[in-house]
């Protein structure tokens, strides 16, 4: 037993000095609060057993003094142990309070101690009560830390429980080899090896759960990594939305990290999915600012890629004890974003596709209808014209006058349509210039309601006397001449029409009382060439009128668009900045 206990003794020396050479070496990588304390409670043992090499010979006051460092360092341990679980959940100020003083007491009564017997000597009643109130306070703080890591663990994912447990038992199992080796003061070779096994044990649990090999990580997270490969596998199906590829991995990147809620966004910062979070957060996400913090322990954990973002809600825990699944969530992001990124393109592709098609489309309805809305004029005007040839000399001078008229209107009416057609010719090509200018409004809206109307005293102008408009002359006449006669043509009077000009902003609508445009034709009522079957009824319209206007309105860099009147009648409100 002896020899197994000095074996053993011999490898936990060096076992608890690699792990505090470990947990240096991660301070020196992350430096941060849970690393520091992690750097100092290993570290603190790995000087335990280095000391203990030291041999403590009688009337050695140097030798005795190392022994007084080594108790003392075995004093701070589970304080700094403690500090350690503290770093993730701060735990409650009483407790903190009374740890501070029963170490910084037990510190200070370690150098008031007259003497430190060795092994085998009579153990004082002063100290005999000192190794009584050591293990009360190792003991306490031992299993404080191992509670808080082992309930820690239990909402992990499978690496981070694991490692959060073995840290646990390596806590409890010092504590138990610490109170064996010091029950009795004449220790047997059972009772030395028994603490040297528990010893072993401790730093054992200790170096795997706080520096686990890569590939026992590998083993414990297989189900985890798993589901991440599903998920990647579904990544490169076809999907027809961002939506569609986000939520094909959602779930699984947070079973790897153990994340109570995640959320990606595209690289415009819009939401895509989410998973756990409420409507109001997911709000706040697209907002120009770091993400909210759900719940008060939460960690916020924003990852970039190409194409987007994943931010992470996890518990604490998380960042020290799955550093590697993180990185393996950086990689599930990045391949998340390129098929973020393949959705996307393929959205622009089949919008482009799509607007090609609808282009091609109105050209040839374009065509057609104009070749059908100029044919009925020229039919008619040749109709006139070959009677005229053939049997002019036979008319007399009422059904000559008949004709001219009826010849004189039709070429008026495919005349507006040319020129309509050219107007929109001119629009499309972005051939016209427009410069905004400064214009009496009254005024010159009477002009244009006296040329359009077919009778003015109908038209109600409601605008300000001395009102100034900054908008481009040309456009404001085709506008609102067109909107007029609309109104006339398929509304009743009375027509009103309203104008004001704010610091960035002319406002004009014209409304009539008549009974406005079918809810179903709406959609319709700006495309060229779409009459309802109302206005079909109707003569002289071309159904090119509204299209021209609402194009010479965009041309303006404003709109213009369609409500219903109240009570009843149509209203055309029209919106163009001053300043283009």
């Amino acid at each position: 037993m002896h020899t197994a206990a000095h074996s053993l003794r011999d490898f936990n020396i060096v076992a608890y000095t690699a792990l505090g050479a470990v947990a240096l070496l991660l301070w020196q990588r992350r430096r941060d609060r849970a690393a520091m304390w992690a750097a100092a409670a290993f570290g603190l043992l790995a000087a335990v057993e280095l000391l203990s090499l030291v041999p403590n010979r009688a009337h050695d006051r140097l030798e005795e003094q190392v022994v007084r460092l080594e108790i003392l360092l075995l004093v701070v341990f589970p304080y700094v142990l403690f500090r350690f679980t503290g770093a993730f959940r701060r735990p409650g100020r009483r407790l903190a309070n009374a740890l501070v003083v029963l170490t910084a007491v037990l510190a200070i009564w370690t150098y008031a101690l007259n003497s430190i017997p060795r092994n085998g000597e009579h153990w004082p009643t002063a100290f005999v009560l000192f190794v009584v109130v050591f293990a009360i306070h190792w003991v306490l703080l031992s299993v404080v830390s191992a509670v808080r890591l082992w309930r820690a663990g239990s909402d992990q994912p499978t690496v981070s429980r694991r490692r959060l447990r073995l840290m646990a038992i390596g806590a409890s199992a010092l504590a138990l080899a610490l109170i064996l080796a010091a029950s009795t003061r004449h220790a047997s070779a059972g009772v030395a090896l028994g603490s040297q096994v528990l010893s072993t044990l401790s730093v054992v649990t200790f170096l795997v759960g706080f520096a686990p090999p890569r590939l026992v990580r590998m083993l414990w997270r297989r189900a985890e990594q798993e589901r991440v490969q599903q998920a990647i596998m579904q990544l490169l199906a076809f999907a027809e939305s961002q939506e569609e590829v986000a939520s094909r991995v959602l779930e699984p990147a947070a079973a790897i990290v153990g994340a109570r809620a995640l959320a990606i966004r595209n690289a415009e910062g819009k939401v895509v999915a989410t998973w756990n979070l409420e409507p109001d957060d997911r709000g706040r996400l697209e907002a120009p600012e770091p993400p909210p913090r759900i719940w008060p322990d939460a960690e916020v954990i924003d990852i970039d890629f190409p194409g987007g973002t994943l931010v992470v809600w996890t518990s604490p825990y998380a960042p020290f004890f799955g550093d590697e699944e993180l990185a393996l969530l950086q990689t599930v992001g990045a391949l998340t974003g390129l098929a973020l990124d393949r959705v996307r393109l393929f959205q622009a592709e089949h919008t482009a596709r799509v607007a090609l098609e609808r282009a091609n489309e109105i050209k040839l309805d374009f065509i057609a209808l104009a070749a059908h809305e100029l044919r009925t004029p020229m039919t008619t005007i040749h109709g006139f014209v070959t009677t005229l040839y053939h049997l002019g000399g036979q008319l007399d001078e009422r059904q000559r006058r008949e004709v001219g008229d009826v010849l004189l209107q039709q070429t008026d009416r495919m005349a507006r349509l040319v020129e309509q057609l050219l107007d929109l010719s001119r629009l499309d090509a972005e051939a016209i210039e427009i410069a905004p200018g400064a214009i009496a409004l009254r005024p010159h809206l009477e002009e244009i309601v006296a040329a359009a109307a077919p009778d003015p005293g109908a038209v109600e102008i409601d605008v300000a006397e001395k009102a100034i408009a900054t908008v481009d002359r040309n456009a404001l006449d085709r506008i609102v001449s067109n909107l007029v006669t609309n109104a006339f043509r398929y509304g009743s009077p009375p027509i009103v029409v309203r104008a004001e000009q704010t610091d960035r902003h002319f406002r004009l609508t014209v409304e009539d009382r008549g009974g406005g445009v079918p809810p179903e034709f709406v959609p319709d009522l700006f495309e060229r060439f779409s009459r309802s079957a109302h206005s079909r009824d109707t003569p002289g319209g071309t159904g090119l009128g509204l299209a021209i206007a609402r194009s010479y309105a965009r041309a303006h860099g404003g709109d213009l668009f369609y409500e219903d009147a109240e009570p009843h009648g149509a209203r055309f409100h029209l919106v163009l900045p001053t300043r283009r």
